[in-house]
């Protein structure tokens, strides 16, 4: 059993904390936030993750996680030191280091002899040797452990991850990182700090290369008369592509894939290498978003301002309440600028967004279309799929669906009297 401190309570952080407790591990978990630092030592999560408030509820019960304000306060007895701070993006596309330097100036001075302070935010390469001059400790070793993390299955994929990554030019300090997982059946792979650190950026930066990819095929497929969702399966057999990341929709966003592959870019256009593919992948989604829009626009006819559409789904993806860099606020941003109503309904969203405020947020995806001459589906909620397709044409002004992550009934919604525009169908 280690002594391990979360420096971070976000997204990251809080999971890393709660899963390592879980494993057997004495955890304390960090925050500037004294409310936020309160509300967590009850068992009171602020995000939609699954299983994680159940993870929470056991380690505050166990003893093995609780929450202190102050980073200094957890890293002053603790062997393992985990930084799990924001990385934003900068006005350049590089990841600001301001939070995790910080972060690594406040625990300096408090870090016992022999020490290991974990880099586990997203960062760029050679950010190990920034933490390290930081800090300022020959005694202190400092490795990256990077996250790959999917929102909606955080906890599972901690618990049971692809392969653990571990960058170190100290091995013993490698090793002592690799025993944390020792509960954790998956390839641990020690190389490093470099490679760790690209091998974060390269995966994300991968997996957004695939979905630009197959919504660039879903286009195609419309061209051309093909249905995106066999090719979809013909691909997905081959043992080479893999079904997963081959689902096509609005564009693709979130946290971590825009901002981590435009950072990779910054990387390579910094190293002296023009990294003109990932500019093309990121250009394949924004011109997503157009294109999703205008099929709205294109089912509103000639007229759209004024028009009013109901919208099902705000969050970048199902199972969480994320809305960070959500393709849904893409596409209704469009929208709003083209003078279109937009009344939305997402089960993990109830207040009003910020950054749209001309979006009305109801609480019924009834609701949402009452009136409305479009039904646009934006966000991959299982539970759309189940609505009573009569009390949405019974509220409905009009009779045109733009089902953007293909999961509605096509022909259901015909035998209404419904026009269905799908992605790639």
């Amino acid at each position: 059993m280690a002594t391990i401190a979360v420096i971070g309570t976000g997204y990251v952080g809080l999971t890393t904390g709660a899963c390592f407790a879980h494993l057997g591990h004495k955890v304390i978990c960090a925050d500037i936030d004294e409310d936020k630092v309160a509300r967590l030592s009850r068992g009171e999560i602020p995000i939609v993750e699954q299983g994680l408030e159940r993870l929470v509820h056991e380690g505050i019960k166990s003893g093995n996680l609780r929450f202190v304000v102050g980073a200094a306060e957890a890293s002053k007895d603790c062997e393992f030191h985990y930084l799990c701070v924001p990385t934003p993006q900068g006005e350049d596309g590089a990841a600001d280091l301001s939070y995790l330097q910080a972060a690594a100036a406040q625990i300096a001075d408090v870090l016992p002899h022999g020490s290991v302070v974990v880099n586990k935010s997203t960062v760029p390469v050679g950010s190990t040797e920034v933490v390290g001059r930081v800090l300022g400790r020959r005694d202190v070793s400092v490795v990256s452990n990077p996250e790959f993390l999917r929102e909606g299955t955080a906890v599972d994929d901690f618990l049971n991850p692809d392969r653990v990554v571990i960058g170190s030019s100290d091995q013993e300090a490698a090793i002592r990182v690799a025993g944390l997982y020792s509960k954790v059946r998956a390839p641990i792979m020690v190389t490093d700090p470099i490679s760790a650190e690209t091998i974060k950026y390269a995966a994300n930066a991968f997996l957004a290369s695939k979905l630009s990819f197959i919504n660039a095929v879903a286009n195609l497929c419309e061209a051309v008369g093909a249905d995106v969702n066999d090719v979809v399966l013909g691909m997905g057999y081959d043992h080479r592509i893999g079904k997963e990341f081959l689902h096509p929709g609005p564009g693709w966003g979130g946290s971590c894939f825009p901002k981590d592959t435009i950072a990779l870019a910054k990387i390579a256009e910094d190293a002296g290498y023009d990294f003109s593919f990932l500019r093309e992948v990121l250009r394949v989604n924004d011109e997503q978003f157009d294109r999703t829009a205008q099929k709205v626009l294109d089912a509103l006819g000639p007229a759209p301002a004024g028009k009013r559409i109901g919208v099902w789904g705000l969050t970048f993806k199902a199972g969480t309440d994320d809305l960070r860099m959500s393709p849904s606020l893409e596409v209704i941003g469009r929208l709003v600028k083209a003078g279109v109503l937009v009344h939305a309904y997402d089960p993990a969203v109830k207040e009003p967004i910020g950054s749209i405020p001309e979006l009305e947020v109801v609480d019924s995806p009834y609701v949402a279309v009452r009136g409305a001459e479009v039904l646009v589906v934006l966000t991959e909620w299982d539970d759309f799929r189940w609505l009573d397709l009569d009390e949405v044409a019974e509220q409905m002004e009009g009779r045109h669906v733009v089902d953007a992550r293909n999961i509605l009934d096509s022909h259901a919604l015909k035998r209404r009297g419904f026009t269905y525009r799908g992605i790639g169908r």
